[in-house]
C-alpha cells in the first residue's frame, strides 16, 4: 500500500507540474498583438476664399473664347434688340442713360415698367450664360443723375457732391455723404442695378476745371475721406462702385469732345490725385472698380490716353496695389478715335491691362476683338485673366449665388 501511495503521490506531482507549465507554454506560442494604427486625419476643409476660387474656376472652365470675350463688355444699351444682343455677344453688361428711363414716346417708365425691362435683360442672360448682368448707371447726383431724374421712381434728383458738402456744415450729428450714399445705392438695387458708377474720385477745387461741378472741390484729403465714406457705404448695401477717372482729372478739359494732355509731373499725382483712389480701393474690399479717363498722362506716357496705356494701367496695379476689376472710360469718346487703328479701340485697351470695355458700338468692337485672339495679337490668357477679374467682381457683389 505504502508502495501504491508514494507512486500516486508521484504521479500527481508530474500531473500538476505538467497543469502549471501549459499555460506558459500556450502563451508563448500566441502571437503577439498587434497595435492599433491611429484614426486617419479628416482632410483639411477648403476655405472660403478656396470654395470662392473654385466657383470661377468651374465657370470659366465651361465658358467658350466668346463668351469669355462678352464678358468682358460693359455696354450702353441698345435702343432696340437690347435682350437679343445680350444672348448674341454674351455681354457682361449694360450701362443705362437717360432714355433707358423712358418709353419710345419719350415717357417716363413707371416703376414696375423699368424693373420688368431690366429683368428680361437678365432672363436672357440667364439663359444664355447662366452668368448675371452687371446693370450700371451714373447716378452721381447734381449734374450726372440718371435714375432719379425719372419722377416715377424718386421724387427728385440726388443732390451733388458740394451740395452735400454744404448740408454737412449745417448738420453735425451724422454724416451725410454716408446716409445719401446708402439711401442712394440701395434705391438703385431695389430696380435691378447692382453698379453705380460713382463716385467721382477726381480732386479739383478750381471752379473753371471741367470736372469741378462733378468732384466734391476741396483739396486731396477731403475729397480721400468723401470717396472712403461713400465706398464703405455702397459696399455695406451690396451695389457695385466705380472709382472715377483715374489717375485724376486735374484741370483737363473735356474728352468727350477731344483730346487733353497733363502734363503734371508724377509726384504731383502721388501726393494728389491718389489719395482718394488709394482710399476707394481700401474701403471697396474688392467691391470697388476703378475707370480709366482718356486724359494723357505725360509723366507715364506721352504718347497714349491713359485708357490705352499699359505704363498707366501698371501703375495702378503696382503703386496702388489695385488688383480688381479696370475699366475704360467710353471709348466711342472723340479723345480715343486719334489712337487706334482700324476701329480696334477695345484690342488695344485690353492689351494696356483693361477687364472691362465700356462702349457704344460693342457690335463692331467684339469681333474685332475674336479676330485679335484668333490672329494671336491677343493672347487667351489676357482673355481669361480680365475674365477671371469680372466674374470674381460678380461674385463679391452676391450676383453668382
Amino acid at each position: 500500500m505504502r508502495k501504491w501511495a508514494a507512486a500516486l503521490a508521484a504521479l500527481l506531482l508530474l500531473t500538476l507540474a505538467a497543469c502549471g507549465t501549459a499555460p506558459a507554454e500556450e502563451q508563448a506560442q500566441k502571437p503577439p498583438q498587434e497595435t492599433a494604427e491611429p484614426a486617419p486625419e479628416a482632410p483639411p476643409q477648403p476655405t472660403a476664399e478656396e470654395l470662392a476660387q473654385q466657383q470661377i474656376q468651374e465657370i470659366l472652365n465651361r465658358m467658350t473664347l466668346e463668351e469669355q470675350v462678352g464678358q468682358l463688355f460693359f455696354v450702353r444699351c441698345p435702343a432696340t434688340e437690347a435682350a437679343e444682343d445680350v444672348t448674341a455677344y454674351h455681354l457682361g453688361g449694360y450701362v443705362l442713360f437717360g432714355r433707358d428711363y423712358q418709353d419710345d414716346a419719350g415717357a417716363w417708365l413707371t416703376r414696375e415698367q423699368f424693373t420688368a425691362t431690366v429683368q428680361s435683360y437678365q432672363d436672357a442672360a440667364l439663359a444664355d450664360t447662366g452668368i448675371p448682368l452687371l446693370i450700371g448707371s451714373d447716378e452721381e447726383g447734381g449734374s450726372v443723375t440718371r435714375a432719379s431724374r425719372n419722377p416715377n421712381l424718386f421724387p427728385a434728383r440726388f443732390p451733388s457732391p458740394q451740395e452735400l458738402a454744404a448740408l454737412q456744415k449745417e448738420v453735425d450729428s451724422h454724416n451725410v455723404f454716408s446716409s445719401d450714399a446708402w439711401e442712394k445705392n440701395s434705391a438703385l438695387l431695389t430696380l435691378g442695378i447692382n453698379v453705380n458708377l460713382a463716385p467721382v474720385a477726381d480732386v479739383s477745387t478750381n471752379p473753371a476745371d471741367f470736372i469741378y461741378d462733378r468732384a466734391l472741390g476741396r483739396d486731396a484729403q477731403d475729397t480721400a475721406a468723401y470717396v472712403s465714406d461713400v465706398i464703405t457705404a455702397m459696399r455695406e448695401c451690396g451695389i457695385g462702385s466705380v472709382l472715377k477717372h483715374f489717375p485724376g482729372y486735374g484741370s483737363n478739359t473735356d474728352t468727350h469732345t477731344g483730346i487733353a494732355v497733363d502734363q503734371r509731373p508724377l509726384i504731383s499725382f502721388e501726393e494728389c490725385d491718389f489719395l482718394p483712389f488709394a482710399t476707394g480701393i481700401a474701403a471697396g474690399k474688392g467691391t470697388a472698380a476703378v475707370l480709366v479717363s482718356h486724359n494723357i498722362m505725360t509723366a507715364v506716357d506721352e504718347t497714349l490716353p491713359a485708357s490705352l496705356s499699359p505704363a498707366v494701367h501698371n501703375l495702378l496695379r503696382t503703386e496702388l496695389g489695385f488688383d480688381g476689376v479696370v475699366m475704360t472710360d467710353d471709348l466711342a469718346m472723340d479723345a480715343v478715335a486719334a489712337y487706334t487703328k482700324d476701329g480696334s479701340a477695345a484690342v488695344l485697351a485690353l492689351q494696356a491691362g483693361n477687364d472691362l470695355i465700356i462702349t457704344t458700338d460693342y457690335r463692331s468692337q467684339i469681333p474685332q476683338v475674336l479676330q485679335a485672339a484668333e490672329d494671336g495679337s491677343l493672347s487667351a490668357d489676357t482673355i481669361e485673366t480680365a475674365c477671371r477679374r469680372v466674374l470674381t467682381w460678380k461674385q463679391t457683389l452676391g450676383l453668382l449665388d
